[in-house]
């Protein structure tokens, strides 16, 4: 528990930090990467370049000291972090070196004084104490499961698929041979790579899209002219090759009742975690309505049309609607399951709109809050929509 005269100093000095903006924590990376170069081996460089990773501290940072009287408040956040903690194999000894950066930081930016450095170690050591002990616990889960693991593990790529334009799909079995630990619909796991000529280890993170065999996991990449992973995954894997995965991980995952309605909404691979939630909903013969809403920009680039076709058809109740933004002439046809332009729910909010209804959004930060948007100026409780963010989460 945090004494409540660090807990004034340290709100006392929000203000001061708030002022500083992301450059706090840009200045904080920097130096970080210059004393610990080897942090670049964790660390997506690429998040570092374009703003999103520091963005994501900043916005950490502020929130925990504005709710250290009340930790409770930050529960869902500290599951989300902690979470993508463990694909990345995050150890006690590097909250030492974080912390150490943080403080110098503050030190060198701001210059406070002893006393409100203090405070904001003892602030920052509460926090760490948090993540370290939910993540041991995280990692003595999965060790503890069968098929479960620590750390990484060798896959061998078994199947290497086009799935779209841009969108290919890959198959790991494990390379013992072993089985491998289930996971909820709608968790990732880490791709670990150092091939010859990157200059650091790159982790990233991919959403499962099928169902749990106790054998195999599948990914599906989207093709990024600029992304490191995505070019060598699409141009240089090949089956065969040996690729180490962390273990299932996420805190988005469906978590309904068989009577509950459910509604999907993706754009582009932001359709990867709903691929695996809507195979559930099938296996488990789900009662309740399921709708597909989807978002591409032609048929040449929407992947899976032929899965979600085949799993939505073993579901009871289950309707479907895809929007292309920018059509090809053969595109549309007459039967009303594709739409050309933008993703529209406003006709169909009023007829799914059930009290009752979970609406599970995944795509790019701007369609998630365009669609979040339409979902509450047309009354649905807010409470009932749950996202992820692929990258460092941000708040619709």
């Amino acid at each position: 528990m945090i004494d409540a005269k660090t807990i004034a100093i340290v709100k006392s000095t929000i203000p001061a930090v708030v002022e500083t903006g992301p450059a706090l924590t840009a200045h904080f990376y920097q130096r970080m990467f210059n004393h610990n170069p080897e942090l670049k081996e964790i660390f997506n460089m690429s998040n570092q370049r374009n703003g999103d990773q520091r963005e994501a501290l900043f916005n950490a940072i502020c929130a925990w000291a504005s709710h250290l009287e009340t930790p409770e408040a930050l529960t869902n956040a500290v599951e989300k972090i902690a979470q993508k903690h463990t694909s990345f194999s995050i150890q006690p000894a590097q909250y030492d070196i974080v912390g150490y950066h943080l403080l110098a930081t503050l030190k060198e930016m701001l210059n406070p004084g002893q006393d409100v450095l203090d405070a904001w170690g003892k602030a920052y050591q509460a926090l760490a104490g948090i993540f370290i002990r939910r993540e041991a616990e995280i990692y003595q889960s999965n060790q503890n499961q069968d098929g479960g693991w620590q750390g990484t593990r060798p896959f061998r790529l078994v199947a290497k698929t086009r799935e779209s334009e841009t969108i290919t799909g890959f198959r790991f079995a494990a390379a013992d041979g072993g089985p491998v630990m289930p996971y909820q619909p709608g968790q990732y796991t880490a791709v670990w790579i150092k091939p010859v000529g990157f200059e650091n280890q790159e982790i990233r993170q991919y959403s499962l899209t099928h169902q749990p065999d106790g054998q195999h996991y599948s990914i599906a990449v989207k093709r990024d002219n600029k992304g490191l992973v995505s070019r060598w995954l699409h141009d240089c894997a090949e089956p065969g090759d040996i690729i180490h995965l962390a273990p299932p991980a996420g805190d988005f995952y469906l978590d309904v009742t068989p009577k509950t309605p459910v509604s999907l909404i993706s754009a582009g691979t932001g359709q990867t975690p709903l691929l695996a939630m809507l195979g559930s909903l099938a296996r488990h013969e789900h009662q309740a309505q399921v709708n597909w809403f989807h978002a591409a920009e032609n048929g040449l680039r929407h992947a899976f049309a032929d899965h979600v076709n085949n799993t939505g058809g073993q579901l009871r109740h289950f309707t479907q609607q895809v929007w292309y933004s920018k059509p090809g002439p053969a595109d549309i046809t007459g039967t009303g399951s594709i739409k050309a332009g933008h993703m529209d729910l406003t006709p169909y909010i009023s007829s799914l709109n059930d009290s009752q209804m979970t609406w599970w959004l995944c795509g790019p930060v701007g369609f998630m809050q365009f669609i979040a948007r339409q979902l509450v100026d047309n009354g649905v409780n807010a409470e009932r929509i749950r996202y992820e963010c692929f990258g460092p989460h941000k708040v619709l």
